[in-house]
């Protein structure tokens, strides 16, 4: 159902929005009446509240209390009344230079991510480990380590180190790991991980008398190692800032969220719907589909390296999170992390 507002509404819904947001409590038509940039009666103002509550927006949790925005509410308020500010100067500078202490390796610059999202927007912050998939390979080695156990360290474009120890039937020597591994970084270099598990199911079909003993080995190998792609990682932080806020007062309600948290797998799929999208991403409430997460919002953005998006970045906070200020700050990180993995910062 499309929902159109005259400003006058507009405005009341505004109200109620801004004053939840700022007090966690819910909004009466006296306290929007003594608003300076509203001039209606505190009886007008209950009549809009009322048109309000019966299309949705807006509900009231008791008989004596105000009202508060529902999800529909809070949906139209981000899409349709919000008016974002720019970031500022000297947030961009502190955003910048914290992620720039980093150093160089790609992990360690998440990490770092998560972290100060948690501190700047004092909320939860997710952060996930680029999906190898995706990413573009760049080298593989085999190293020997005993027996029939051999390392296999798979480096992306990205700068993502992946290592994998396999058994295998053969004994093989490390010369001739090293044929193999020049074998295949000839054979598969510049796919990603996806295509190069395809890579290789294709070449072991073809006839197999065009390959000595060895090089049909590595193919073996590289199948048996790509079988099984590894879950993605999340870096989570600041789950105890969440502890301040009154909707999550509730032992139960906190119970459920940090099982989310625990378990990441729920909030990885999340991140994975944001992956391909463009800009900004906003969950609010049941959005997530994480019965869990019941009474949050996420906001998330995807990071890239070169032209395609690899990870996705986010914060997770209470409904009446204060939006204005948290989605300017992801979508500025995710430039960053961006640059940063471009090496043009």
């Amino acid at each position: 159902m499309t929902i159109i507002l005259n400003q006058r509404d507009r405005s009341i819904l505004n109200a109620i929005v801004r004053d939840y947001i700022e007090t966690a409590e819910p909004v009466g038509s006296r306290a929007i009446s003594k608003r300076s940039d509203i001039h209606l009666s505190p009886a007008t103002i209950r009549n809009i509240m009322s048109d309000l509550e019966d299309i949705g927006l807006i509900t009231q949790p008791h008989v004596s209390a105000g009202r508060v925005p529902t999800e529909t509410g809070l949906r139209f308020y981000v899409n349709s009344i919000l008016e974002l500010r720019p970031l500022a100067e000297s947030e961009k500078r502190r955003i910048q230079n914290y992620l720039k202490e980093s150093g160089q390796e790609v992990e360690e610059l998440l990490k770092t991510t998560s972290k100060m999202l948690a501190v700047v927007t004092e909320q939860a912050a997710i952060v996930s480990r680029p999906k190898s998939s995706a990413t573009v390979f760049k080298h593989i080695e085999f190293i020997r380590l005993r027996d029939n156990l051999v390392l296999m360290v798979l480096v992306t474009e990205a700068g993502l180190v992946q290592n994998k120890i396999i058994e295998i039937e053969d004994k093989l020597s490390q010369p001739e790991l090293d044929r193999l591994t020049q074998y295949l970084n000839e054979l598969l270099s510049n796919l990603t991980l996806d295509q190069l598990k395809q890579k290789v199911l294709e070449e072991m079909k073809k006839d197999k008398d065009n390959f000595d003993a060895l090089l049909t080995k590595a193919l073996e190998i590289s199948n048996q190692a790509f079988q099984e792609e590894s879950e993605g990682e999340v870096y989570i932080e600041g789950r105890t800032n969440l502890m301040q806020y009154p909707e999550f007062s509730q032992i139960e309600i906190l119970r459920n969220l940090f099982k989310a948290f625990e378990e990441k797998s729920m909030i990885i799929r999340l991140l994975e719907k944001s992956i391909n999208a463009i800009g900004i991403q906003i969950f609010i409430g049941s959005e997530t589909q994480i019965n869990e997460m019941e009474g949050c919002s996420v906001i998330t953005a995807a990071y890239t390296k070169g032209e395609y998006p690899i990870g996705t970045l986010g914060v997770i906070g209470p409904t009446r999170m204060n939006y204005n200020r948290v989605i300017p700050i992801v979508d500025y990180t995710a430039k960053v992390v961006s640059r940063i993995l471009e090496k043009k910062i």
